[in-house]
């Protein structure tokens, strides 16, 4: 007796589930990994078969608050370019970190402390801050991990470690060995909020709205200008008035043409082109009493608006016209340019500004006060003296402090610093930038400029947590010891006891019976301030490259977002470079800033935060690893509740042709039926080199997002739309051991394991999940394995040709299935019979596929006529297909009914009756 035909479906056993439940199956999967330390297997494996090295530096991430969406991005970044250099027998320790001194972990202890914070025992307060930071590594690693993150997640490094700050000294020494570092006065950028000097890294800018001032300086000795009874006045513009008390110089262009306007105050100095910008706030003449060029003036007199001092007028290249009056008040202690003019002119670099942004007691009027409560009064005082010609207001952007948020102000005060012009320090370092590859490429002029104009680098901050600046200065004369026995000890006590062995030791227990080479003084001082951290984490190539067995210096990548490139980017070239005299890294990869669908950036302020963590408990961290992979990283990422639904439709196209190549292959042999392929299944393999091809380029080239289009094109156009779905009646209907069902089985193994292992990188999770149910699988885990390689025999241009002129006919059919459809002429495409009407080239070509023809349609029948019209090559008729249909592979035929088994076609019948 046959068997009944539902017996011989061989429809698919479906363990690898349709429905993710990522959120849930995820934690599963990363204690499987930990629990067999795939990431060690791994790297253990190619390390012991000497696969060369790829190694990325981690950046180190700052201990201060849960993980956002930002430091997600970056991490899954770096995790897809390790899996994929690993996946490729490349030995890739990936050794992550953390960035733990520095203000912003202070400022949160000092918040915690309330009024305590001014007199709590600094060792007390570096303890609170050290336990802070620990307190978020904790909390930061589980984040990364949970993100499927791999990397030496036990043993990290981190900064505040007692090898690390030993480091960070040693480096610092050696600079101070070979000349860099200095010790001087001149105006940094300095937050009063946070009172302690900032780094330009620190610095951000924001718009702010400001005073906007015509100030006039009556000239003293007025006899050299062509004026004879009138006063005379030079006429400056400011946005910051309360930079007038330090006022020292009057700067002008040597080569521009001054004039003299006459006015009912005097007669007003300015530019030739400032004319336009005085006549609609002040009373003047336009036409000019005289002309000068800007050198003439330089060395007359004028008196300070305010204050019983002279200000003499110094020439200088930077005065431009623009808004102002071609004049520009020159403060010394407030401005790199001024700086440098004082230092030509032998201006005292005065500033007379304290610690929190005060004026000083030597400051007329306004001492005590906050310096921008001070411009209002400023500004009235002034007015009521007459030297004010006219004020309003601007909003411009201004310096902030990158914690606080608060406006800065430059301010010359005695700080530590390295010159980028000892040892061609910064021509060393733009060589060094045009030797290393940068993705995006414009990231080497973005450098480049930086580094060309960087002022030199201020070292100290005045604050408690972090690593001290390790030296002694003489208090009579300025000189820093620079003993070698002294550095060597000092870098052995903070190895074995970190650095609060500094503050711990007396100045007479390191530098016993010392006398200063330069006075003979023996009255020494221990330098109290603390180094950037932007040093901490520069030498990271040092404290982490170099001293780790598990790495090896230089790294082949760095990859931080764009902001680094005057952070840790630079700081780590100039570390390197100072020391190493070469930059520690071969390749630098930026990414964008996250910002939400609206291209705005996501604050809290606007509710448009979307953190990893709801991510991952509604959908799962693959979604969000899809979300890194499918965007273009050079520029700002966007990411809305919008794009993740899209993504989580495309992952689900992704998924359900993982589900479909597992679950048809459930009863799969395992053995070797290339033989035995039909031409569609050539197509298909053809298909799978070319996305192998094109994925793998795009890994090498770091462009994930073609990966993304890439594999989600193949499962949606090459596979569910066509060689799926044609596939389908082979693998249900034919015989479960025919020839032609194992064929399409050893293909659907084939492409299986090839997208699993290509899609590993980016969809971790599924893919180690999609690994678990692939039969004959030869490793415990996909990221043992290795990235697909591409079998040429399977390449057939003339193949692709053919498969492309059968695609586009099956396209047409497809539209007019799609019509009959629509009139109801139709249900399924089963019901219909095709009829092509051809012309004579095209039906020679189609003959030799006609017995494939329905399969290839998916309709019962398909018959070929001539086609009389040359205007076209082929026309479509949809009719009713003949027969009844059969109730095994529903199919239409004229021998259902006719047989054994009354509702099957032929070709079942034959399938049972040899079942």
């Amino acid at each position: 007796m046959l068997k009944d035909y539902k017996d011989t479906l061989n429809l698919p056993q479906t363990e690898f589930p349709m429905k993710a439940n990522l959120a849930e199956r995820e934690p599963a999967i990363l204690r499987f990994w930990k629990e067999n330390r795939i990431y060690e297997k791994l790297q253990e494996k190619n390390k012991n078969t000497g696969g060369r090295c790829f190694i990325l530096h981690d950046g180190p991430p700052y201990a201060n608050g849960h993980i956002h969406i930002g430091h997600a991005l970056n991490k899954i970044l770096k995790d897809i370019i390790v899996k994929y250099h690993s996946m490729l027998g490349q030995y890739c320790p990936f050794v992550p970190g953390w960035d733990c001194h520095g203000l912003p972990i202070e400022l949160q202890v000092d918040k915690s402390l309330g009024k305590e914070k001014e007199s709590i025992d600094i060792f007390k307060k570096r303890q609170l801050c050290r336990e802070y930071a620990e307190k978020f590594i904790n909390i930061q690693r589980e984040e990364f991990i949970r993100l499927g993150v791999f990397g030496y997640w036990d043993t990290p490094y981190i900064t505040m470690s007692n090898d690390y700050e030993a480091t960070i000294v040693r480096e610092f020494l050696t600079f101070v060995k070979n000349g860099y570092v200095y010790r001087g006065k001149k105006p940094v950028y300095w937050c009063p909020s946070c009172v302690t000097a900032l780094a330009d890294a620190e610095v951000e800018y924001a718009d702010k709205e400001s005073p906007s001032v015509f100030v006039a300086f009556e000239v003293i000795d007025k006899e050299r200008l062509p004026v004879e009874d009138l006063p005379v006045y030079i006429v400056i513009w400011t946005t910051t008035p309360w930079t007038l008390p330090a006022n020292l110089a009057l700067a002008v262009h040597p080569d521009f043409d001054y004039v003299g306007l006459k006015s009912p105050k005097g007669v007003l100095i300015v530019v030739k082109e400032a004319i336009k910008n005085l006549k609609d706030k002040v009373e003047i003449d336009e036409s000019p009493l005289f002309e000068i060029k800007g050198k003439e003036l330089e060395g007359i007199k004028a008196k300070h608006p305010f204050i019983d001092r002279i200000s003499e007028v110094v020439v200088a290249d930077f005065v431009e016209t623009g808004e102002g009056t071609g004049v520009v008040h020159i403060a010394p202690g407030h401005g790199e340019e001024d700086y440098e003019v004082g230092l030509k002119y032998g201006l005292e670099i005065y500033a007379p500004v304290d610690d929190r942004g005060r004026f000083t007691d030597d400051v007329p009027y306004f001492a005590g006060e906050n310096v921008f409560k001070a411009n209002k009064a400023i500004i009235e005082h002034m007015k009521e003296n007459g030297s004010l010609l006219w004020h309003g207001s601007i909003t411009h952007s201004y310096p902030h402090c990158w914690r606080c948020k608060k406006p800065i102000i430059f301010r010359a005060t005695t700080q530590w610093f390295i010159s980028m012009t000892h040892g061609d320090l910064r021509k060393r370092a733009l060589q060094e930038i045009d030797k290393v590859r940068w993705i995006p490429s414009w990231g080497r002029e973005r450098i480049y400029s930086m580094v060309e104009r960087r002022p030199d680098w201020c070292l100290s901050r005045q604050r408690a947590w972090g690593v001290p600046i390790t030296l002694f200065v003489c208090k009579k004369c300025g000189y820093v010891v620079k003993d070698e026995k002294l550095f060597d000890k000092i870098c052995e006590l903070v190895e074995q006891e970190g650095s609060d062995v500094w503050f711990k030791l007396n100045l007479e227990d390191l530098l016993p019976d010392y006398s200063c080479p330069e006075c003979g003084s023996k009255d020494f001082q221990k330098e109290k301030d603390i180094l950037d951290v932007w040093f901490d984490s520069g030498v990271s190539h040092a404290a982490v490259l170099e001293r780790d067995p598990r790495l090896s210096w230089p790294a082949d990548m760095y990859l931080e977002g764009s902001d680094q490139h005057r952070g840790w980017f630079q700081s780590s070239l100039i570390a390197s470079l100072g020391n190493k005299g070469k930059a520690p890294y071969k390749i630098v990869l930026t990414h964008g800033f996250t910002v939400d669908g609206q291209g705005r950036k996501m604050s809290k302020s606007l509710g448009n935060v979307i953190a990893p963590q709801e991510i991952i408990k509604t959908n799962g961290a693959d979604i969000v690893r899809l979300w890194v992979s499918a965007e273009d990283y050079r520029d700002d990422i966007k990411l809305s509740q919008e794009i993740l639904s899209r993504l989580t439709e495309a992952y689900r196209k992704i998924r359900n042709t993982l589900r479909y190549l597992l679950g048809n292959i459930y009863d799969y042999d395992g053995r070797d039926y290339s033989a035995y392929l039909l031409e569609i299944d050539r197509w298909a393999m053809m298909r799978l080199q070319k996305l192998i091809k094109k994925v793998r380029a795009a890994y090498e080239d770091f462009e994930f997002h073609q990966v993304f289009h890439a594999v989600h094109n193949f499962c949606v156009t090459d596979m569910s739309a066509f060689y799926l779905d044609i596939l389908k009646d082979r693998l249900y209907t034919f015989k479960s051991d025919s020839l032609e069902r194992r064929a399409a089985q050893w293909v659907l193994y084939n492409i299986a394991e090839s997208l699993i292992k290509l899609i590993a990188p980016i969809l971790s999770f599924t893919a180690e999940e999609a690994w678990q149910h692939l039969p004959f699988k030869k490793t415990e885990s996909v990221f043992l394995e290795k990235m697909p390689e591409i079998e040429e025999s399977f390449i057939d241009e003339n193949l692709q040709l053919r498969w492309d002129k059968l695609i586009e006919i099956r396209d047409e059919v497809n539209r007019a299935l799609e019509v009959k459809r629509k009139e109801k002429f139709i249900g399924n495409s089963l019901e219909a019979k095709i009829i092509l009407f051809v012309n004579e080239k095209l039906k020679s070509f189609l003959e030799s596929y006609y017995d494939f023809l329905p399969a290839l349609f998916i309709v019962s029948q398909v018959e070929l006529k001539k086609l009389e019209s040359t205007d076209t090559e082929f026309t479509v008729t949809v009719e009713k297909a003949e027969g009844e249909k059969c109730q095994r592979c529903w199919n239409y035929s004229p021998m259902v009914g006719k047989l054994e088994v009354a509702d099957v076609c032929q070709r079942c019948y034959h399938v049972l009756k040899s079942s």
